[in-house]
């Protein structure tokens, strides 16, 4: 039996109707998922200024590795060391004296502050009316924007940190894909239909203030502080942000 040829194999799939066309799909299912919204939601983050502090245990482990190190050192003469130990002369000798780990803010636990928690990372929320708050009442939310006719969900997860921002000067977005999602159902007593949220990384670059608008109050705070505003997204939360001190 000879093969059938190429131009044959394509005439026959011409002729002969796809079983996964379009119109076989369900008129609830299409109606659903044009009915459903988009939101771009942005994860913002400002990371540690200063190296955590190291656990006691850690502590004394080092504390203990240097101890036994020093048994086998090698000795070297005083002269050679004394070296070492002697300071040169002149203006450009300046003693330095560490900033305080423990901030004003700190003190005052003000979350509106970026001068706060420096050995851990914080976050961006703000208070205001968002898409998807039962009966449209303001409630605690990552900065986000409902799709609509951009290019791609990163520029609308842009366009959503910069109407807080007035900018993205001071922004970096870590990559083009989100991070996570999550699919809102509708519920009982609420007119919103089900959603999807898509969220995006962007991090705090080179600054220590950023002026915050277009929301009636916002907070940066710890990952176990985020965990108290949304303790229902525990579990999701804890799968997204994954931090490790």
């Amino acid at each position: 039996m000879l093969p059938r040829s190429p131009a044959s194999l394509h005439l026959r799939s011409l002729r002969w109707p796809r079983g996964f066309s379009s119109s076989s799909v369900p008129a609830a299912a299409a109606k659903e998922g044009a009915d459903g919204k988009i939101v771009a939601s942005v994860v913002f983050e400002r990371l540690p200024v200063v190296i955590p502090k190291i656990h006691p245990v850690v502590y004394a482990f080092q504390e203990f590795s240097f101890r036994w190190r020093q048994q086998y050192r090698r000795q070297y003469p005083d002269d050679v060391l004394g070296k070492a130990d002697a300071r040169g002369k002149g203006d450009y000798q300046i003693d330095y004296v560490p900033a305080p780990r423990i901030t004003e803010a700190d003190k005052a636990n003000d979350r509106k502050s970026l001068q706060r928690a420096l050995d851990n990372k914080i976050y961006l929320l703000l208070y205001g009316k968002t898409f998807g708050a039962p009966d449209g009442k303001p409630v605690w939310h990552f900065p986000e924007k409902v799709y609509e006719n951009e290019d791609s969900l990163r520029l609308c997860a842009e366009s959503a940190l910069k109407s807080v921002l007035g900018g993205l000067d001071n922004t970096y977005f870590v990559g083009n894909a989100p991070m996570a999602h999550m699919v809102t159902e509708q519920k009982e007593d609420s007119s919103v239909s089900p959603f999807k949220r898509f969220f995006f990384k962007s991090q705090v670059i080179g600054t220590t203030h950023l002026d915050i608008r277009r929301c009636e109050d916002h907070a940066w705070v710890t990952k176990a502080e985020l965990l108290e505003y949304f303790p229902e997204h525990k579990d999701l939360l804890n799968k997204m942000i994954i931090h490790v001190r």
